[in-house]
């Protein structure tokens, strides 16, 4: 059972979100309007689920607003399916992005897969190529310093760490990452990747896309150790 927030300015949407997710036992709580959202709600909240467009301040300025007050996972449900807004939304420190109309049944998967993930407790530690991960703490620092990433960038890094030298496709990351098909989420993958590497750099590594390789025509691999 988790905490569940849902925005949305559309009443009837909110009515259904609710009700599917009580049905798996989450507590629910929906607002219209992304002035609705208190410091305490977005730290009651598990899980956030956000709508873009909104009148007045929209689910982007919701999200920038809101991100520094959570750790909670916020996915965007919006009908906005162009590359610009996908890419806008991943880069503000949103988990993931669920494009309008959607199924019942694939917003239960996201749902379940981004509270299974975050509540995944591993016990131990590894370095790859410079990069120290606490499993832990699902954290990781380069020479000490804590890298900011957000819960999928870091889950991102941890799977492809933890297979150091396997080549991996856009839809086996995000399938792997969060426990469904993600055969139409090619660019969350692809500007997650860009973020990780933008904070590999900004960290002192010096050339983070050797470390986080792209494999043209194929996918992704973390650097091998050999």
């Amino acid at each position: 059972m988790a905490n569940i927030l849902a925005v949305d300015d559309n009443l009837e949407l909110c009515k259904l979100i609710r009700t599917t997710l009580e049905r798996d036992g989450h507590r629910v709580e929906t607002r219209q309007a992304g002035r609705d959202l208190t410091e305490a709600l977005c730290r009651w909240a598990d899980c956030i689920l956000l709508d873009v467009m909104m009148p007045g301040e929209d689910g982007f300025a919701v999200c920038r607003r809101i991100r520094s007050l959570t750790e909670a996972p916020i996915l965007f449900l919006s009908a906005r399916t162009d590359e610009a807004a996908v890419l806008e939304g991943l880069g503000i420190g949103a988990d993931d992005f669920l494009s309008k109309p959607f199924r019942v049944a694939e917003l239960r998967a996201r749902v379940a897969a981004h509270l299974r993930r975050q509540s995944r407790t591993p016990a131990h530690r590894m370095v790859r190529s410079g990069v120290a991960f606490d499993l832990t703490a699902r954290s990781a620092a380069v020479e000490g310093k804590a890298l900011p990433l957000t819960r999928s960038e870091y889950a991102i890094c941890e799977y492809l760490a933890l297979h150091a030298g396997q080549t991996f496709t856009k839809e086996q990351i995000y399938e792997a990452v969060f426990g469904i098909d993600g055969t139409a989420d090619d660019t969350a993958v692809t500007q997650h990747i860009k973020n990780i590497r933008a904070k590999l750099r900004a960290a002192g590594v010096p050339e983070p896309e050797k470390l986080l390789n792209t494999v043209w025509g194929v996918g992704y691999r973390w650097k091998s150790e050999d």
